[in-house]
């Protein structure tokens, strides 16, 4: 008996949002709009997912540039959208987030990690312009927990809330994680810090740290996202591959064509968000995968991404937050006497 490829099945699954969101966001986005006059495409030719391999992939430095010539959204926010919050990531790259439960989308991916209602969660992710903070705030929210807005710094502060509180979660950072429990070996507290669970994300989590932290934390489990599009994957309790959501649509692309590869081949993942006030369509996340075509052991019915497998273009990742050549060159820029450089980021430990 034939298994039948849940990256197909997934894909097919979108066909009808495609035919009636988007198209209904063509009406309401000008900009959106005129994205689809450029590639020869009318709304109403967007029936299904095969078309959007028309629309060529918007990177994030596009974005940059739509955003600069016509600020601060580049004219894909619909006039009437509501908005709770503006952000800002390195670019600069403003990002909206919708007047609406979990926006971002990641309660799903907690409540794989067994987060609920019950739960006093430390949140370490940036709160500073950056939408991280915000994003898993309102995913816990979502599913009735309670957050502790900590932020980053100030660990000694951090563990001692922990323990004040009960804290049961942790989501941040895998490295920042590390270093909140050494903190708590050193101030003789790690016996009262007891973390029941944590989800990380944002930086890589090698297999050598993931034993380490596992030693301390029962649940350890890993979500993969973007400023822009939110949540793009997360782990279930195989711990074997990033599962996709069901809410938006996570393509794999050929890098040359910009064609969606749903049989296991690597190439750029590709999100597409099915908002008619705010269309990011075939928006391309910059980092490569592969979708993994065998169905998984936990009996989730979505797909999975093989994990992150490296960077199409040159930005690299510091402390979270991607560094783009472009930056560094215009900051060298202002320095007339120096002719040649060279930037090393390094990683202790």
């Amino acid at each position: 008996m034939a298994v039948t490829n849940p990256v197909s099945v997934y894909a097919r699954s979108f066909d009808e949002r495609i035919g009636s969101v988007l198209a209904a966001a063509a009406e309401r986005v000008p900009a959106f709009r005129e994205r689809l006059r450029a590639a020869g495409v009318e709304p109403g030719e967007l029936t299904s997912v095969d078309a959007l391999d028309r629309i060529p992939v918007l990177t994030k430095d596009d974005l940059v540039e739509v955003q600069a010539a016509a600020p601060p959204f580049g004219g894909l926010l619909a006039a009437d959208a509501r908005l709770r919050r503006i952000f800002q990531s390195p670019g600069p790259l403003y990002e909206p987030e919708l007047d609406e439960p979990d926006p971002w989308r990641w309660a799903p991916a907690l409540a794989a990690a067994g987060f609920g209602p019950d739960d006093v969660v430390v949140n370490t992710s940036g709160y500073h312009l950056t939408p991280l903070g915000a994003m898993f705030e309102e995913a816990v929210r979502a599913l009735g927990g309670t957050v502790v807005p900590a932020g980053v710094g100030n660990l000694e502060l951090q563990v001692q809330a922990s323990v004040d509180l009960g804290a049961t979660a942790y989501i941040g950072l895998p490295s920042y994680l590390k270093a909140l429990l050494d903190k708590a070996d050193e101030l003789g507290a790690a016996g009262s810090l007891r973390f029941e669970r944590a989800f990380v994300a944002a930086e890589p989590l090698p297999a050598s740290l993931r034993t380490w932290l596992e030693e301390r934390v029962p649940v350890l489990r890993q979500g993969y996202g973007t400023a822009e599009a939110g949540n793009l994957g997360y782990e279930c309790e195989e711990k074997t591959g990033f599962h996709v959501p069901d809410d938006a649509l996570v393509e794999v692309c050929a890098l040359d064509t910009g064609r969606a590869l749903w049989d296991g081949e690597e190439g750029q993942v590709v999100a597409t968000l099915f908002r008619a006030d705010y269309p990011l369509v075939r928006l391309g996340t910059g980092d490569l995968s592969a979708f993994m075509t065998e169905p998984c052991d936990c009996g989730r019915e979505t797909p999975r991404l093989a994990g992150w497998l490296g960077r199409v273009g040159e930005a690299v990742k510091v402390r979270g937050m991607f560094l783009h050549p472009r930056q560094v060159r215009s900051v060298m820029a202002e320095i007339p006497d120096v002719t040649r450089y060279r930037f090393v980021v390094g990683r202790e430990e």
